[in-house]
C-alpha cells in the first residue's frame, strides 16, 4: 500500500493499520452481528455503524478488530478524547522541511481512502463538534469535508466503521442525529468462566494453574455481584503477580500472597472483599434504603397518625 494519496491536487500522508493480532474469545453471536452490519446485500444497499457497547475492558475494540480480520481488511483505530476537533478527525497539517505544509490523513480518513476499517474507540467522550464533522460520512453521503486541505473526500465502497463506548457516564451527550445513524446498538456481557480462562491463558499462557484459578473465580464473582472488574483487570492482577514471584528466585512470595499482593495494588484494598464492595456500591445507589411514602413526609414512625403505626407494640412498650 501507497503511503500517501491525491485527491483533488492535494497529498495526503496515510497513516499505518493496526497490527495487534488479539483473537476474539467466546460470544461468536455478537461477533457474527457486527460482521451482519457490514455486509451488503446489494449494489444500493450500505453498510451501517454499529455501536459496541460494554464496560471498560470487556473487549470492544478486540471485537471490531477480529471482524475486520475475517473480513481482511485492515483496521485502524482512532482514539476519541475530549479535546477531539475535527481536523483531528480528518486531516491535519503539519510543517515540512523548507517551510512547507504536508497534510496528514488520520486513521479514519485513511481507512475511507484504502477501503478499510475504522475503530472509533470510545466515542463517547468526543464533543459535538466533532461528532458533526462526521455526519456526512455516516449516512447515505458517504463523504467528509476537510476544511483545512480545503478538499472533500469520499469514503470506498469497501470502508467500513464501528464506535465503541464505555456504558458509564460519558464526557458529551453525543446528539440524536448522531445517534441516529450509528445503529444497531450490540451490547457486549461478561464472558463465561470457560472463555475468561481461555483469554487469560491465551494472553498469559506461562501463568501457573493456580494463579490463573483464583483470577478468574474473583472475575466471575465480581460479575455476578455487577461490579466494574474486568478481564483486562485480571490480566494486569497476573501481570504483576508473575512479575512478583518471579522478582526473588531464592525467596519466592508465596503464590496466593503474591496474588492477593497483586489484587491489592492493581484494584485497591477494597476488591479484597467483593461481597462488602457489592453491598456498598448498592447501598451508595439506595438499593438498602426503604421507599419514603406520604406520610414519612408529615408524621414520625411513632405518632399515632402515621399510617404505619403499630398501637400493640406501642402498648406493648408502656407494659414494659
Amino acid at each position: 500500500m501507497s503511503d500517501h494519496a491525491e485527491i483533488d491536487g492535494v497529498t495526503l500522508h496515510l497513516s499505518n493499520p493496526d497490527t495487534t493480532a488479539s483473537p476474539w474469545i467466546g460470544q461468536e453471536d455478537v461477533l457474527k452481528q457486527v460482521l451482519a452490519c457490514w455486509l451488503t446485500v446489494d449494489e444500493r444497499d450500505q453498510p451501517l455503524t454499529p455501536r459496541l457497547v460494554g464496560s471498560p475492558g470487556i473487549g470492544k475494540t478486540t471485537l471490531a478488530q477480529a471482524a475486520a480480520r475475517q473480513r481482511q481488511q485492515s483496521a485502524y483505530i482512532y482514539q476519541c478524547t475530549a479535546d477531539t476537533r475535527p481536523e483531528d478527525l480528518l486531516v491535519t497539517p503539519v510543517l515540512g522541511e523548507k517551510g512547507t505544509i504536508q497534510y496528514h490523513a488520520s486513521p479514519l480518513v485513511t481507512a475511507m481512502i484504502t477501503g478499510g476499517v475504522c475503530i472509533l474507540d470510545e466515542g463517547n467522550r468526543m464533543n459535538e463538534k466533532s461528532w458533526a464533522s462526521l455526519a456526512p460520512l455516516l449516512d447515505h453521503r458517504r463523504y467528509v469535508e476537510s476544511i483545512v486541505a480545503g478538499i472533500t473526500i469520499k469514503a470506498s465502497p469497501h470502508f467500513r466503521c464501528a464506535v465503541t463506548m464505555n456504558d458509564d457516564e460519558s464526557t458529551f451527550e453525543i446528539p440524536d442525529y448522531i445517534l441516529s445513524r450509528l445503529q444497531p446498538t450490540l451490547t457486549l456481557s461478561y464472558p463465561s468462566r470457560e472463555d475468561e480462562l481461555s483469554i487469560l491463558k491465551y494472553h498469559l499462557p506461562f501463568a501457573q494453574d493456580e494463579l490463573l484459578d483464583l483470577t478468574v473465580e474473583f472475575l466471575q464473582q465480581s460479575h455476578a455481584l455487577k461490579l466494574d472488574f474486568s478481564t483486562r483487570d485480571g490480566l494486569n492482577v497476573l501481570r504483576y503477580a508473575i512479575k512478583r514471584i518471579a522478582q526473588d528466585p531464592d525467596h519466592p512470595l508465596a503464590k496466593d500472597a503474591a496474588w492477593r499482593e497483586a489484587l491489592e495494588s492493581c484494584l485497591g484494598e477494597e476488591a479484597i472483599d467483593l461481597e462488602e464492595l457489592a453491598r456498598k456500591k448498592n447501598q451508595a445507589l439506595g438499593g438498602s434504603t426503604l421507599p419514603m411514602g406520604l406520610g414519612d413526609f408529615f408524621f414520625s414512625p411513632e405518632d399515632p397518625l402515621h399510617p404505619d403505626f403499630d398501637e400493640d407494640e406501642d402498648d406493648e412498650d408502656l407494659d414494659d
